[in-house]
């Protein structure tokens, strides 16, 4: 029991002990770009109770701190021991940071410059039978703003949002992605987030019979196919049922097949086809024919 009794009391004193932990910037400096010259993790010497020390290996409090950079407006570091207040008022109170180490932090900087690049919608969505994207999907709004040094934003030509995950869809969902996260930070982005539209119809099969062109017959031979005409089917969304015809698909055959390959069928290609219908079959694939010289 007395020994119980003073481990109790032990524990109970404060001790200094060291913690790492991870930083956290904000207040960015708005004219001028950073690159940190060491690394986001620093060791904090805490004082804290005994309990807190025994425990400090399995779960380190606080897991990261956040230290303000407007000081970085006028000179190229910042120091721990001016923000050290504020800090601790991140801390449970029974906590107490004594110093930081390192306690100076220091950037390298450039002039920030403005890129606009377009926004790239990642997503997982799942149709109920027979439906699916009808027309292009619709991002507000579809470019993003980046800030930010410049040999960086030369690396970047889009910016990818979240994963969109939607299933058993059948009408046009409306929703608001959040953009990636931005892993640099020395590169802010605005806005974070867009609105997202995904149109959405039934679709329904149609055949169309389409003539078929020649290409590469440089020397003019007389070539009659046979058939002359193939009929294509597709899954078409049924608004747009009427419209698309004919004058929205080209096939062609390509007669190098015969002269380079040997070939002594022709395979039917598609060298026009809507977008956002769905190729379901060709008859004939391939196609018969006879040269006259």
């Amino acid at each position: 029991m007395a020994i119980g009794a003073w481990l109790f009391m032990a524990l109970n004193n404060k001790y200094v002990y060291t913690a790492k932990t991870v930083l956290v910037y904000k207040n960015f400096p708005q004219k001028r770009a950073f690159h940190a010259l060491q690394s986001d993790t620093v060791d904090l010497q805490v004082e804290g109770t005994g309990w807190q020390l025994l425990f400090a290996r399995l779960r380190v409090k606080p897991q990261s701190i956040t230290i303000g950079l407007e000081k970085l407006n006028t000179r190229n570091f910042i120091l721990f021991s001016e923000q050290l207040y504020g800090v601790n008022n991140q801390l449970e109170t029974s906590q107490k940071i004594i110093s930081v180490k390192p306690d100076t932090l220091y950037f390298d900087f450039s002039e920030r410059t403005v890129k606009r690049v377009p926004v790239k919608l990642v997503s997982n969505l799942s149709f109920v039978k027979q439906y699916g994207i009808a027309n292009k999907v619709e991002i507000i709004p579809s470019y993003v703003t980046l800030s930010g040094p410049e040999q960086e934003l030369k690396q970047i030509h889009e910016w990818p949002t979240d994963t969109l995950k939607l299933s058993n869809i059948q009408n046009t969902p409306v929703t608001r992605i959040a953009m990636a996260q931005n892993k640099m930070k020395n590169v802010s982005i605005f806005p974070t987030s867009a609105e997202v539209k995904v149109p959405v119809d039934e679709f329904t099969e149609k055949t169309i019979e389409l003539p078929l062109r020649i290409v590469n017959n440089k020397e003019y031979y007389n070539i009659k196919l046979y058939p002359k005409k193939v009929k294509i089917t597709f899954l078409v969304a049924l608004s747009k049922y009427q419209q698309i015809n004919e004058d929205f698909i080209e096939l062609h055959v390509d007669l190098n097949e015969w002269k380079l390959l040997n070939h002594n069928k022709l395979s039917v290609k598609i060298t026009r086809f809507p977008e956002y219908c769905k190729l379901v079959k060709l008859v004939p694939e391939k196609i018969d024919f006879i040269i006259e010289r």
